[in-house]
């Protein structure tokens, strides 16, 4: 299969919000991935629901959106009726795993957990099988332009043995951090989706700088 790259829009220039979902439309870019930060769960905040709304509208491409909130399971319904095709929540956020990770499909979503740099792989070995997509942050969650943690590799390689073990149709997604200089080793490790912000937006040429994140993860 392809492997995907999702740019992330908490990087992009807000004043020119409508130019850069025209820019990703037209990259090669696979999927838009959409921060929701609420300032409890993460220290940040991004934005929220009418923005997603604006997004959805000119956006042609899966949206990918990543929940960095607490209760995500009260608004699940609400990211469904936006138009979100993925819907990512944090391991640990969640106090019944299980059952968000249903109520998510249920409302006609594919389902994700994000896991914090500090979580160990192991916490999703039982709901693994149930779902669609691993998000191993590569950074510490809730700012952009952070530094790539190096022991993500690792945790790679042990997610895509678990996956393997158990059958598991699950793509694995890495956020934070990703550049040319470790997209290829992070392919190489397991990775299917590579999500990248400040890279991508803040070069000097971002459709350009995502056909060549293409190119490498490829």
């Amino acid at each position: 299969m392809s492997k995907l790259i999702a740019p992330s829009i908490l990087a992009a220039d807000f004043a020119n919000l409508q130019r850069d979902i025209e820019m990703v439309n037209n990259s090669d870019a696979d999927w838009f991935h959409i921060d929701i930060m609420d300032g409890v769960f993460v220290p940040n905040i991004s934005f929220g629901m009418p923005v997603l709304k604006a997004i959805t509208k000119h956006a042609k491409k899966t949206i990918d959106v990543h929940l960095m909130i607490v209760n995500p399971d009260q608004y699940i319904q609400t990211f469904a009726d936006l138009g979100a095709d993925i819907l990512t929540v944090h391991y640990e956020a969640c106090t019944h795993l299980h059952r968000t990770i249903q109520a998510i499909k249920a409302a006609g979503m594919k389902a994700g957990i994000a896991l914090n740099p500090h979580t160990p792989i192991a916490v999703i070995e039982d709901v693994i099988a149930d779902l669609d997509l691993v998000c191993i942050m590569s950074v510490n969650p809730g700012f952009g332009g952070q530094s790539f943690i190096e022991n993500t590799y690792k945790k790679v390689t042990q997610l895509k043995h678990l996956i393997e073990f158990s059958n598991s149709e699950c793509q694995i997604e890495i956020d934070g951090g990703v550049t040319n200089k470790n997209a290829n080793k992070l392919i190489e490790a397991g990775a299917d989706v590579l999500v990248a912000g400040s890279y991508v937006f803040k070069s000097d040429n971002p459709a350009e700088t995502i056909k060549t994140l293409k190119e490498l993860a490829n």
